[in-house]
């Protein structure tokens, strides 16, 4: 089984806003497979699937972004799941708008809601999917009204084929393995 989380904030006042990037992969994921998020279940909303051979768990937490890792855990430790089982989808500030990249493991890179996770798994050891929301413009506008913004009409087409794509390379993850997705996603697909 792997479990895919797509990060963001609940509620419809952050629908659709940078920080919930991993919430909109993970909605056009279930689209594109047929599948419904639609159980809350330990703290997340969740929804299950067959992809070929491999069972799918589909998450969005609704602890709050940095308090992601609460309802991971809790997904994992049901499941009887380790961290190489896992993939996270998030926002990145570092990467351009419309932006992939997709790593085996690593750090959090400032992002709490990837911090929350790590500290709570107990393991760097999982797969991330980052769709790049780029930084602001105006050195003095703050990092926090950035991410809990909406995409400008510029980014817009950026973010929603980066949003297709992120869904269809967790298919090849899925199908075809992490290394196969990274070859082909990992490229500048901007």
């Amino acid at each position: 089984m792997w479990l895919v989380v797509g990060l963001g904030n609940p509620g419809p006042e952050y629908a659709r806003t940078r920080h919930n990037v991993g919430f909109m992969v993970v909605d056009r994921l279930a689209m594109d497979l047929g599948l419904k998020i639609d159980r809350v279940f330990l703290r997340a909303l969740v929804g299950q699937g067959q992809v070929g051979d491999r069972r799918l768990l589909l998450a969005k937490p609704l602890t709050w972004m940095n308090k992601s890792g609460e309802a991971v855990t809790a997904l994992m430790r049901w499941y009887g799941l380790t961290p190489a089982e896992l993939l996270v989808v998030s926002d990145d500030l570092d990467l351009p708008a419309g932006r992939l990249r997709l790593r085996k493991s690593g750090g959090h890179g400032g992002h709490k809601g990837l911090q929350s996770i790590i500290e709570l798994v107990g393991s760097r050891e999982f797969a991330r999917l980052r769709i790049g929301i780029g930084r602001p413009s105006d050195p003095g506008y703050e990092v926090v009204d950035w991410v809990l913004g909406r995409f400008t009409e510029e980014e817009s087409p950026l973010i929603e084929k980066a949003v297709a794509d992120a869904s269809s390379a967790i298919q090849v993850v899925l199908t075809r393995g992490l290394d196969a997705a990274m070859n082909i996603f990992n490229a500048s697909r901007v």
